[in-house]
């Protein structure tokens, strides 16, 4: 690593118009990255680090613009720079991996295509040798089967595949920088750690500089050199990885630490210190003796069924393939859910725990097996009718993007109170304003906010408007898919210890299904981990995250990054 810079940022503001004014994202900051060097900006959403990046290789929307300050690269003034000179520069010499891998790419256009045209953009292949390139950039990521994927499109891969294409979009040209914008949101643990370990390999063999923008503070300290903390625009502090986790200076540095789940932490650990106990700490009533489950789970199977292959002429001609058999997501899964607890559902994406819990909020046929619900099998009401049914108001669900999940034409209002119109008994005005307010406080989310529409909240605010929802008409059990993963730390910790005060309070049971194990061992009584459609363990969370008996729960625990203690 040589201690000249590759990047040199300084000074650095950056604007944006606005209805109601300038507004500045970027705030006079100083970053520089070495030759080599791998540095993290870390800091939640709004503290500019986003910003910072796409200022860089000049992609900020229109109504931004660089006010102050100088980036050079390599000796070469960006700010300055014509936008030839730097459609030349992105993509060969400083490349981005984007948040949303599925976004970066074109949905039309086959991936193998999508990495030739970056290709022969800056003429690091010819009409002849793009494909062959196009395949050795595939294999060089760890594609299984390059040849074969060369001709996929993005919507036949899994999450994971299609980020493993954008870093080789990204390599293609052998950049000398890589920023590399939260490239693992939204991934299982294992994945996460493939595609770091992937991105840490080939840049280290490149001799290349990378800039990981990040909220989680574990992947940073696992990956970095340095790391450089950014709140409300400006740099609060910048350190070596080791020093900055293990003795943080500024008290925003070290809010973010508090607020990361590790061993040992509870809930309440998460929030900053002096935050008041919650008023809602009263319990539900308990019942005498053992109660029976509320949820009862027995040999749940669902198929699908393959598309037959064989050609055109086989079928003139009246000749049949033999049948593939039926894709098989989820094989046999049994388990109970008791009153008032809290059921973690973990494993790797395609494992099956989301078509396990769309089964039993009944938005899936399952193609065998019992859904036995407060001693009724709603697995025998079909999914069409089961919205008509008594049962629908029992069972709600809290969805893992707290944005697309919301109605962008419904106020927070219009959105709390849909279960209600829908199913519930409330009618007029003012006593459904009074309810919709009732549940606002209950989560937390402030009177004044539930006229506004999705775009004017926050992530935070959004997930509130979603718990609210979900809890409108008292259910029973809510499925929670991933409900904080979009968050960032701090917001994650006081929405976490909500969701606990509520199971509190209301009684209700919950089913959360998450990748994140260290959330999953605060929230959870027990834990249920799935591979391929099936349960490889269960038990207590304290065993199964404590003392796991598989092989395959003791790789998942592995995979996490953490920050130094």
């Amino acid at each position: 690593m040589s201690a000249t810079p590759l990047l040199e940022v300084r000074h650095l503001t950056v604007e944006f118009a606005t209805r109601r004014g300038t507004v500045q994202a970027v705030k006079a900051i100083d970053i520089s990255v070495a030759k080599g060097e791998t540095v993290a900006i870390v800091g939640e959403s709004g503290s500019g680090k986003s910003v910072t990046s796409y200022a860089v290789v000049r992609i900020l929307d229109r109504a931004g613009k660089v006010a102050q300050g100088s980036i050079s690269f390599s000796g070469v003034d960006l700010v300055a720079s014509s936008e030839a000179q730097m459609r030349d520069i992105r993509g060969r010499e400083i490349s981005m991996i984007f948040q949303n891998p599925r976004a970066a790419l074109n949905p039309i256009r086959k991936v193998g295509k999508q990495i030739e045209d970056v290709l022969l953009q800056h003429v690091q292949a010819t009409r002849a040798t793009a494909r062959e390139k196009a395949i050795e950039a595939l294999e060089k990521v760890k594609i299984a089967r390059p040849a074969e994927r060369y001709d996929a499109y993005p919507f036949e891969l899994s999450g994971g595949m299609c980020q493993r294409i954008v870093i080789a979009l990204a390599l293609a040209c052998q950049p000398q920088l890589l920023i590399a914008d939260e490239p693992t949101t939204g991934l299982d643990v294992t994945t996460q750690k493939a595609v770091m370990d992937l991105i840490t390999e080939l840049t280290r063999e490149r001799g290349m500089s990378t800039i990981l923008i990040t909220h989680d503070l574990g992947l940073a300290a696992a990956y970095c050199d340095r790391v450089v903390v950014m709140e409300k625009g400006k740099v609060v502090e910048t350190a070596p990885a080791a020093e900055i986790f293990r003795n943080p200076q500024h008290p925003y540095t070290r809010k973010l630490m508090k607020a990361t789940p590790r061993i040992g932490m509870s809930l309440r650990d998460l929030l900053p210190e002096g935050t008041p106990a919650s008023p809602m700490t009263t319990p539900a009533p308990a019942l005498a003796g053992e109660p029976a489950p509320l949820l009862v789970v027995e040999n749940l199977v669902k198929e699908y069924p393959r598309p037959q292959a064989g050609s055109l002429l086989a079928k003139l001609l009246g000749k049949s393939e033999p049948e593939k058999p039926a894709f098989r997501a989820v094989d046999g899964v049994s388990f109970e859910v008791r009153r008032g607890e809290t059921l973690g559902l973990v494993g790797e994406s395609g494992c099956g725990k989301s078509t396990t819990s769309m089964m039993l909020n009944r938005l899936l046929d399952p193609t065998r097996g019992r859904i036995v619900f407060d001693g009724l099998d709603i697995g025998a009401i079909p999914a069409k009718s089961f919205a008509a049914s008594p049962f629908r108001r029992r069972i709600q669900m809290v969805f893992q993007d707290p944005t697309d999940s919301l109605n962008p034409r419904f106020t927070a209002e219009r959105a709390i109170l849909d279960p209600i119109l829908r199913m519930g008994a409330i009618r007029g005005r003012a006593a459904l304003r009074a309810r919709c307010e009732e549940l606002a406080q209950l989560v937390g989310l402030p009177v004044e906010l539930i006229d506004r529409f999705p775009h004017q909240l926050s992530g935070g605010q959004k997930a509130r408007v979603g718990i609210a929802r979900a809890i409108a008409l008292d259910p029973d059990l809510v499925i929670l898919d991933e409900p904080t993963a979009a968050l960032d730390v701090s917001v994650q910790a006081v929405v976490l210890n909500l969701l606990d005060d509520l199971k509190q309070r209301l009684g209700m049971s919950y089913i959360f299904v998450s990748h994140d194990l260290n959330v999953v061992r605060l929230l959870c009584d027990r834990v249920i981990v799935m591979r391929s459609g099936s349960i490889v363990e269960q038990g207590t969370a304290e065993e199964v995250l404590g003392a796991p008996k598989a092989e395959y729960t003791r790789e998942l625990l592995t995979a996490i990054p953490h920050p130094p203690a």
